[in-house]
């Protein structure tokens, strides 16, 4: 399947192990990420160098293209809201995962859409098996 995994980038990286074992375990499940980048410790570094229009561009076409959106929404990030809403907007389903405890967005949390689930988790563990067990259940 061909996932879009969101993660924040410039709204703080305290979470990017989290982002590096849910992205490792899916594509070892052999899913296609095209944004396997954004997990990476030099994503700030390497998204730096491209120009605003360039990542608009380049992410929408990515979500447009995926079969499902999964987005770590433990830290707040303008960017990770708007892939959400986007991704909803143009029917795909989408799956929010967040650390027990933290708060998350009433905007998501409060949104009834149907192809939206929100899920939260205590370990890293948990994280993967709720989105391993998500695309396993998603109907296409």
């Amino acid at each position: 399947m061909n996932i879009y995994f969101a993660c924040s980038i410039t709204g703080g990286r305290e979470f990017e192990t989290v982002y590096q074992q849910i992205v490792a375990a899916l594509s070892a499940d052999g899913h296609e990420i095209p944004t396997s980048h954004l997990a990476q410790a030099e994503v700030i570094e390497n998204e730096r160098m491209l120009t605003p229009q360039y990542v608009y561009e380049r992410d929408v076409n990515w979500i447009k293209n995926c079969d499902a959106l999964i987005a770590e929404v433990s830290v707040p990030s303008h960017g990770v809201g708007y892939e959400i809403a986007f991704a909803l907007g143009i029917g795909k389903p989408v799956l929010c995962i967040y650390q027990q405890g933290r708060k998350v967005s009433k905007m998501i949390t409060g949104n009834p859409d149907p192809a939206l689930l929100i899920k939260s988790y205590s370990k890293t563990d948990e994280a993967i098996s709720q989105a391993r067990d998500y695309l396993k259940n998603l109907h296409l």
